[in-house]
């Protein structure tokens, strides 16, 4: 694949994911932190939306067309640590990597405070990376995927993830509408 190609592929895919994120209204504060709290769904229904596409995708392309997989390793401190920082600045913030630019375009004048800090934070963390790798990059298995554990083909386990995640997405749409969180209105249609 050429760069140009690359490229365009990319702003393709930035243009989908922008008019989802949009459409559903995820980037907003009040829907991030409302998630945070457990007040409502739709992150989780569109995160989850977006594991099972990656899942039968990558599936796919790793199990028919010869795709090769290259996960990380997996880093006890860094995952839970990071995590664990990660989603206490979004709660705090109502906002996350992803989105603040998106907050940006829709007018939200908290997040310009909000990119100024993510760039902050990420200045510190490269000061201080040397003295927190020893603790963030030890104590973990390495590269650790369901596959290998199993010992089966990749696809096996990323089809059956995503049948066990679609089952659970249509419970949590039947226990919460998107219509209870997002209004009635929401779409422009009415019900």
């Amino acid at each position: 694949m050429s760069v140009l190609s690359a490229i365009i592929i990319g702003v393709l895919m930035g243009i989908v994911f922008g008019f989802a994120l949009e459409k559903s209204r995820v980037f907003e504060p009040g829907m991030i932190v409302g998630q945070m709290q457990m007040r409502n769904f739709i992150m989780l229904k569109i995160f989850l939306t977006a594991v099972v596409t990656g899942l039968i995708v990558i599936g796919l392309m790793h199990g028919f067309f010869g795709g090769k997989l290259h996960p990380k390793a997996l880093m006890y401190g860094a995952d839970i640590i990071g995590g664990l920082v990660l989603g206490g600045a979004i709660t705090l913030a109502g906002a996350c990597p992803g989105t603040v630019f998106a907050q940006i375009g829709a007018g939200y004048k908290d997040s310009w405070l909000v990119l100024i800090g993510g760039l902050a934070g990420a200045l510190t963390f490269s000061y201080l990376e040397p003295t927190l790798k020893p603790i963030l990059l030890s104590g973990g298995p390495g590269k650790l995927t369901l596959d290998a554990v199993l010992g089966v083909p990749f696809w096996i386990p990323a089809f059956g993830l995503a049948a066990v995640l679609i089952a659970l997405l249509v419970m949590l749409e039947k226990w919460r509408p998107w219509r209870n969180d997002l209004g009635q209105d929401h779409d422009g249609l009415r019900s």
